[in-house]
């Protein structure tokens, strides 16, 4: 009888034990690898590959077995990439800006925030940033012999580009159309820090830089710059829905005068139809 005892009392014991081992022997395996915002590197866009000035970041690296990778590809305004194509195809989801995309002998198409490009493999093909406005998109393509793209000849400054927008290049910017006359100086280092490098910086989207800018403009109860700033914000992926709630957050922290004036702006504004 003891004997009994002493071995159910060890059967008791190691029942725990043995769930344990089989608990811990299902969840282990690969760990999950998070790659931090702020942590990748970026580069410029080859200038072999691309016209302008391009910023690649890659966000993943198809490893095998695993074929896919991800990047994201922001554009300055006329930036674009050369004819190329995809043995397995690719996709384009713009997530700021507007932006261009064509395939060869086909229309210039005008991509906007929230659209999605499917390229289907070996479709010769371009796309980049419209004239007048920057764009980023995050590109997805599979890779195969070791390759994902192949790259041509450069986008020619033919008819069929410049039917996207024909005058915007050679119109006078926002700045020049508001100072260039009274303080050409100032338009000129608006132009070209502000917008060109400011705004150009990659530590920060567009669509970020935009909500800041926004909201310091609520806090300090500037509408004159609040609307066209409010509109830019739409262009760069805000929505309208954001906008909204960054102002009424903003009511109880810069005042509500300064919260009324900018709905009443933000009113005005939405009424447009968005870029």
């Amino acid at each position: 009888m003891k004997t009994l005892m002493t071995a159910v009392l060890s059967l008791c014991t190691l029942a725990p034990v043995q769930a344990q081992t089989t608990a811990a022997s299902e969840t282990s395996g690969p760990s999950l690898n998070i790659s931090r915002n702020g942590s990748r590197p970026i580069h410029p866009g080859p200038a072999e590959n691309f016209s302008g000035a391009v910023q690649v970041e890659m966000l993943a690296r198809g490893e095998e077995p695993a074929r896919a990778s991800a990047g994201r590809v922001s554009f300055m305004p006329g930036a674009r990439t050369a004819w190329h194509t995809h043995p397995l195809g690719q996709t384009l989801v713009v997530t700021a800006g507007v932006g261009r995309v064509q395939r060869w002998g086909g229309p210039v198409e005008t991509v906007r925030v929230g659209d999605v490009v499917s390229i289907p493999p070996n479709v010769k093909h371009w796309h980049g940033a419209a004239p007048d406005s920057a764009m980023t998109h995050i590109a997805i393509q599979e890779s195969q012999g070791g390759r994902t793209a192949d790259w041509l000849e450069k986008v020619a400054e033919d008819a069929g580009v410049a039917a996207a927008a024909p005058a915007a290049a050679s119109q006078p910017s926002r700045a020049q159309q508001l100072m260039g006359d009274i303080a050409p100086k100032l338009a000129q280092l608006t132009d070209d820090v502000l917008f060109g490098d400011i705004w150009a910086r990659t530590g920060l989207s567009r669509r970020d830089r935009s909500l800041a800018t926004v909201s310091a403009l609520i806090a300090m109860n500037r509408p004159d710059q609040l609307r066209s700033h409010l509109a830019l914000a739409r262009e760069n992926g805000v929505t309208e829905t954001e906008l909204v709630e960054a102002i009424t957050h903003l009511a109880f922290y810069a005042g509500w005068p300064s919260g009324v004036s900018a709905a009443t702006v933000a009113k005005e504004v939405f009424k447009r139809p968005a870029p």
